[in-house]
């Protein structure tokens, strides 16, 4: 499939999500003839945007982020603003209420900024309350994603435009929306998946029963990503959501360690835990996953489920690891390769 035939798809407004990652692996037919039937106004849309600054970037590309590729409705293409190198960071999702309380707020700025001094890039929606907050602590020591639920030149709230323009500068601003997407309140929701879908857990502060938080929580279960919570007062009803989370298993946070140590990052910097370390190279070497891995051959997750016994969202965690480690590359199509071993 070409960048402009994925593009297309994008352009279809009821293009079903469901099972979209396997359809595009297989290139099914019916797909492939609605992408070409709108090939020429795909064109014309992505030169407009790349002029305007918008990139855009197509399932099948290696930069494509491999954690999207894993869930079952993974976009056709991202269209953003940004820097791409937030792709290759550890990510965490912290989200939460938009009328959040002075603590909350408070809350999220202070684990958006320690999590990113970590070398996390910190994801979340750019909605008011609990998100731009983690978003604006991200940017004080790190990298921040904001993901929208409209075109990326459609910025919602439009008071958080110049906060989305200070985002793109490192971080990156995204959508599977086209640009001129309205912000739609169905797209919210859909939207919650790809917060959960690119990072390795997701962070609920101040969370009410009917929050749009919850989507983002339940999605991140459904993804095989963990879940983590803060406590806050039981007076107030504004926390009920997070507690019942917590009641059913998520963990507590209070702070970013809290975090780290439940991923099994490193205190000393998550990103420690993840890069090239001689002692991260030397106990991955005896990788499990790695000796089943022939070097120079691609392997796609369903590949590796099928000779490890271990199913895709549980499998692709360590690969991302393995990938930022130096031991494995991404070839595009949600393909892994191991890399040769070097003096």
């Amino acid at each position: 499939m070409t960048l402009d035939e994925a593009v297309a798809l994008s352009l279809i407004p009821d293009l079903s999500r469901v099972g979209l990652a396997g359809r595009l692996r297989a290139d099914d037919p019916v797909l492939l003839e609605e992408a070409r039937r709108l090939h020429d106004r795909a064109r014309a849309v992505r030169m407009r945007a790349e002029a305007a600054g918008t990139g855009v970037l197509a399932w099948n590309d290696p930069r494509f982020p491999a954690a999207l590729l894993a869930i079952p409705d993974a976009p056709p293409v991202l269209w953003y603003r940004g820097a791409l190198d937030g792709f290759r960071a550890p990510a965490v999702a912290v989200v939460g209420s938009r009328a959040a309380s002075a603590v909350a707020l408070e809350t999220a700025a202070r684990l958006g900024a320690d999590l990113a001094a970590l070398g996390i890039t910190v994801v979340s929606g750019l909605a008011r309350g609990v998100d731009s907050a983690a978003h604006r602590g991200a940017l004080r020591s790190g990298r921040t994603i904001a993901v929208l639920g409209s075109g990326v030149d459609r910025i919602y709230p439009r008071e958080h435009s110049a906060l989305a323009g200070e985002i793109s500068r490192d971080g990156l601003v995204l959508s599977e929306y086209p640009p001129g997407t309205p912000p739609l309140a169905f797209h919210f929701p859909m939207r919650n998946r790809l917060i959960s879908g690119l990072s390795r857990a997701v962070v609920v502060i101040e969370a009410s029963e009917k929050s749009g938080s919850l989507i983002t929580a339940a999605c991140a279960l459904e993804q095989g990503r963990d879940v983590m919570a803060v406590p806050g007062n039981v007076l107030s009803g504004r926390n009920r959501g997070a507690h019942a989370l917590i009641r059913d298993g998520a963990k507590i946070v209070e702070c970013a360690d809290d975090i780290v140590e439940e991923l099994g990052w490193p205190l000393a910097g998550a990103s420690a835990g993840v890069d090239a370390s001689s002692d991260a190279r030397s106990s991955t070497s005896g990788d499990p996953l790695l000796r089943l891995m022939h070097a120079g051959q691609a392997y796609d997750l369903d590949g590796l489920a099928a000779i490890s016994g271990v199913d895709g969202v549980r499998l692709l965690p360590r690969l991302l690891e393995l990938e930022l480690q130096g031991h494995v590359q991404r070839v595009g199509g949600g393909r892994f390769m191991r890399q040769r071993r070097t003096c």
